[in-house]
């Protein structure tokens, strides 16, 4: 059933890729369905999901009554479930290598980076939770699922009319904040898709009866619909819901919870891993990983685009497979297809997309001084080191020049005094509240125009600037439109939008999102608060009470909290009583805290994930160990603004790049902003007291501690061990390897690999013929 359900979706979603005839939910999709690894994972969990649900729907049929599902198997039905489905997987324990190499380098998955709890902070795993979660049958379903349910005594209030009536705030009335850039919130995007991502179902429709999510209003797993209120001008009562997807579930949670070791409880999966480490340039499985790298070169690249390039600048590479492409066509109907990163999300809008693309230059650039300076090394060493330091690079600057900006002093002072070291008893995953709730705060910030400037900062005479809905999914604006650097320019010389309590989400989120089509588009807001529903998130004031923060219960004692009586009036006429009220909603209602963009609530939980992000992480920048002190002091000349510099044409732009000024004031030439010296990363090619390393002919090597390790060329294989180590006595343990040729044709294939697969050049066949016909083995 699962199967089926999975085949339609992906089978309707070509068909409407075909036609052209995406929805906004097909585009939501897009990125939200699991992929690789994490679908595996996906898959796995809905796989018992569905079997539970039948067991119990039989049982109750034939007896009338209900049972809990566990109470009706034994401990061997449950092995043979777990086993069949693939959730037993979940159970296996981790193996981590202890050597110096792995001690070097985070796993893609960053599995391992805390070797008590290998799975603590790796991809594929459930959030955290810092409080119970609410569901309304207790441990699975929605709150809100069945509209008679009352919470604390009163019934939850449709979330289209939440927005309609507390966040809209239309495209041309929009208060600005004259001391934060645009950048700033588009860093705080770029920054959320490295620490999470919850997959949606890997099906859009029902799994016992195959009922479209996207073409119905019925409330069956995985569709939780989101009705329209009577009188919502924006949808003329034309339809009677608006699309939503329940996010995937994780092995052994929900009914069958308590065999994994959790209470009943569903819980959801974060696929992306939870540290600051750049996984959404590099991926954070081997499959996506594997895919963006430069494989025809022993160089440590990651791959580029082959058909398109930024006058001489990379770009991305293409989706490999076009028909699949879901994004926009120019002007011309000429396919330009999505662009492919370590992240699904890349090509949801301009601004995110410029990022991506300039970081993969970041990468490129790094590994290519890394290489002049240890020639010696191999590409997979160039590629570990340049991510390390892109992953360096990261939490530098959020630390530095973003957090204190979103928090404030005082929180930073509780929660991110100066560092003092790794703890492996901290729990660094991300929290459920902190993906659902606190890091959408940036929702009501963000501009309805995408601002597109030439070199003096002015409205580009020939790429003006868009409302935001036209740039989702819209590539071909990069390729055919001046690159990246016009919009670059937009958000460093725009001002973000300013959070006012009377003005919150922008129209262009709130009734345009993913407009592409005349279909029906979606509603942002709408979906932050059905999400935290579908989540089953306690509400405002049990999160006030976590925090310490005083819980209002009455309007008068919301207006204190909330410094706005109409405001507070209006949450209790929805809500009648400030438990209900969505910590999504509830914390971006605060006003700001002294010194930060977060009020008190936000500012407290923000404070305490990016506190264990810290601190949790073995590969923490300033960990002992994790870099020298020479590099340390290096990578503190890290700045955004010289990333830019570095990686695009542009040559003026502020000192400080989130910090929003009129040009030229506070504008200054690259030549004025420091580099981060790389020459701290030459390794010097002598192990005391052994001396010089032997060199060994088509091989490479890299040096950790008293060890050397080779790795044959491309074409040779080793003889021998692979790693010696310098004894006391000044002698190496072994002879080093050999590197003896593998094939001679073997060494043709970097140059196989340069040609496209979907058409067979003349020295592509002379060469595979060549390894066809050959009698060496």
């Amino acid at each position: 059933m699962v199967d089926r359900a999975y085949k339609r979706t992906r089978d309707g979603h070509k068909l409407k890729l075909t036609k052209r005839a995406l929805t906004s939910a097909d585009l939501l999709a897009y990125f939200k369905q699991p992929m690789a690894e994490t679908r595996t994972a996906v898959r796995s969990a809905e796989y018992m999901e569905t079997a539970l649900n039948l067991i119990q729907r039989n049982v109750h049929r034939v007896h009338k009554r209900s049972f809990n599902t566990t109470d009706l198997l034994t401990q061997s039905d449950l092995d043979t479930i777990s086993r069949i489905t693939g959730c037993s997987a979940a159970l296996l324990p981790t193996v981590c290598e202890d050597d110096c190499w792995s001690n070097r380098y985070r796993t893609f998955t960053s599995e391992c980076n805390n070797r008590k709890n290998p799975r603590l902070g790796a991809a594929n795993v459930a959030f955290a939770r810092w409080l119970p979660a609410q569901y309304e049958d207790g441990f699975s379903l929605p709150k809100g699922w069945t509209r008679r349910t009352l919470y604390s005594g009163f019934r939850l209030p449709l979330v289209r009319r939440v927005s309609n009536q507390i966040l809209q705030v239309a495209n041309q009335i929009v208060p600005l904040d004259q001391d934060i850039a645009h950048s700033f919130v588009q860093w705080g995007q770029w920054l959320d898709h490295d620490l999470d991502l919850t997959p949606q179902s890997g099906s859009v429709q029902t799994f016992n009866d195959g009922i479209d999510c996207d073409e119905t209003c019925t409330r069956k797993s995985p569709c939780f619909p989101i009705w329209i209120p009577p009188n919502d001008i924006r949808f003329n009562n034309t339809r009677g819901c608006m699309p939503f997807f329940r996010s995937a579930p994780v092995c052994g949670t929900g009914e069958l919870g308590s065999f994994f070791g959790h209470v009943n409880i569903r819980e959801q999966l974060n696929a992306v891993t939870a540290f600051i480490d750049s996984s959404m340039v590099y991926g954070s499985g081997k499959f996506i990983a594997n895919r963006i790298r430069n494989h025809t070169t022993d160089l440590g690249l990651l791959a580029i685009n082959q058909n398109y390039t930024d006058n001489g600048l990379e770009y991305l590479p293409f989706s490999s497979v076009q028909s699949e492409s879901p994004c926009t066509m120019n002007p011309n109907k000429t396919a330009v297809p999505c662009f492919v990163a370590g992240d699904g999300r890349v090509n949801e809008h301009l601004g995110l997309l410029s990022f991506h693309i300039l970081f993969l230059r970041e990468h490129n650039r790094l590994a290519r001084e890394l290489k002049r300076l240890n020639p010696h090394w191999s590409g997979e060493t160039i590629y570990q080191e340049a991510r390390k330091i892109m992953g360096a690079f990261h939490q530098i600057i959020t630390y530095r020049d973003y957090v204190p900006r979103l928090i404030g002093p005082a929180a930073m002072q509780k929660y991110l005094p100066p560092y003092r070291g790794y703890n492996d008893s901290i729990d660094p995953r991300i929290a459920n509240v902190f993906a659902t709730a606190c890091f959408r705060y940036a929702h009501v910030t963000i501009q309805p125009m995408v601002h597109r400037f030439n070199e003096s900062y002015k409205e580009h005479p020939r790429y003006p600037n868009l409302p935001l809905h036209n740039s989702f999914f819209s590539p071909w604006r990069i390729v055919d439109q001046g690159g990246i650097e016009p919009i670059l320019r937009g958000l460093l010389a725009n001002p973000a939008k300013r959070q006012k309590q009377n003005r919150m989400v922008v129209d262009e989120l709130r009734q345009h999102l993913f407009e592409l089509t005349s279909r029906l588009p979606l509603d942002l807001a709408s979906l932050n608060l059905q999400r935290s529903r579908d989540h089953g998130l306690p509400g405002y004031n049990a999160w006030r009470k976590f925090c310490g923060l005083f819980e209002p219960k009455s309007v008068r004692e919301l207006t204190a909290v909330l410094r706005n009586k109409r405001l507070a009036r209006n949450l209790f006429f929805l809500y009648r009583t400030p438990d209900n009220i969505e910590p999504w909603l509830g914390g971006v209602s605060e006003p700001s805290v002294k010194g930060g963009r977060l009020g008190p609530l936000l500012a407290c939980l923000v404070g305490l994930q990016f506190k264990n992000l810290r601190d949790g992480d073995r590969f923490w920048w300033e960990n002992q160990g994790v870099f020298t002190a020479s590099q340390q002091q290096a990578l503190q000349k890290v700045s955004f603004s010289r990333l830019i510099c570095d990686n695009s044409r542009i040559e003026e732009l502020p000192r400080d790049a989130f910090r929003f000024r009129l040009y030229p004031e506070g504008y200054v030439n690259c030549t004025q902003i420091p580099q981060v010296d790389l020459s701290a990363w030459k390794e010097v090619v002598e192990v005391t007291p052994c001396g010089s390393v032997p060199v060994v002919a088509h091989a490479h090597f890299s040096i950790c501690k008293s060890s050397v390790r080779y790795t044959c060329e491309s074409g040779f294989k080793p003889t021998g061990g692979d790693t010696i180590t310098c004894l006391s006595d000044g002698q190496w343990n072994s002879a080093p390897p050999t590197c003896t040729v593998l094939n001679r044709f073997i060494l043709q294939i970097p140059q196989l690999m340069k040609y496209d697969s979907s058409s067979l050049g003349s020295e592509k066949n002379m060469l595979l013929n060549k390894c066809i016909t050959t009698q060496d083995p």
